[in-house]
């Protein structure tokens, strides 16, 4: 299938690894000139490396997204001289490791800026360029956790924040042919993650929940997601603005 995409401009927040990774990878595949964002500066030069170097127009910035004006500073830097971007892939999120619901308002905050702020700031800046040229596409890596409440609190609620934001935001520019959507992931192993230290120290947790929860019996892969996230940027979506998009396994 032809997704009308080659040789356009993509950024991919929170790609050194996981989700974020396939689906840098999955783009440059597709023939686009991938911007890549991590805190990890040697995975993110393995990461061009890999997807064919600066000479096939892709590029990266390291950077902390969490620190003031980051997420703006980092949109600068790849834009510089470069024009926008045409396509745009939120995946920095995470827990931060707050479980507690009764956490102080700060740290409540900080996992909610980390899973919805700094898409909100960059969005501020990308989706103007996009209007300029009438076309765009913003997707938003969510989580299931938005639906099923489970694990950390906090993370949870950002996640169903996110899935508001972007649905009205998908809203508000879907006369422009700007397509902002979601995905929501369920459960996914990646090396080093949290699925993957439950594995080798607990593994009786990782049987309970996949028996309880999952009804495919096994957790995720993140190349079983990046190809939604080269759906919801092709050509074929043109009606699909506000979409959000479960990837669970048959989550329960």
């Amino acid at each position: 299938m032809d997704l009308g995409i080659e040789g356009k401009r993509v950024l991919v927040t929170g790609a050194s690894q996981g989700i974020g990774k396939e689906i840098a990878l999955a783009f440059a595949k597709e023939g686009c000139r991938v911007a890549v964002i991590a805190r990890r500066q040697d995975k993110l030069l393995d990461l061009v490396e890999e997807m064919g170097g600066e000479k096939k127009g892709h590029s990266y910035h390291v950077g902390d997204m969490l620190e003031k004006g980051s997420p703006s500073k980092a949109l600068e830097a790849l834009t510089c001289g470069k024009g926008g971007f045409e396509i745009a892939i939120h995946n920095i999120g995470g827990t931060l490791n707050l479980k507690n619901p009764l956490a102080s308002v700060e740290e409540w905050n900080k996992v909610w800026f980390n899973n919805v702020g700094v898409a909100i700031e960059m969005n501020a800046l990308l989706i103007p360029q996009m209007q300029k040229h009438a076309w765009g596409r913003v997707i938003h890596i969510s989580s299931i956790s938005a639906e099923s409440v489970r694990g950390s609190t906090p993370y949870a609620a950002a996640k169903a924040y996110l899935n508001a934001y972007v649905k009205g935001i998908g809203r508000s520019f879907a006369k422009d042919n700007i397509v902002v959507s979601a995905i929501m992931p369920g459960a996914i192993w990646e090396e080093g993650g949290h699925w993957d230290n439950i594995r080798k120290n607990k593994p009786e947790i990782e049987s309970d929940f996949l028996r309880h929860h999952h009804a495919i019996g096994r957790l995720g892969r993140a190349e079983e997601i990046a190809p939604f996230a080269l759906f919801l940027a092709s050509k074929w979506v043109t009606f699909a603005q506000a979409t959000i998009i479960p990837v669970d396994g048959g989550t329960m």
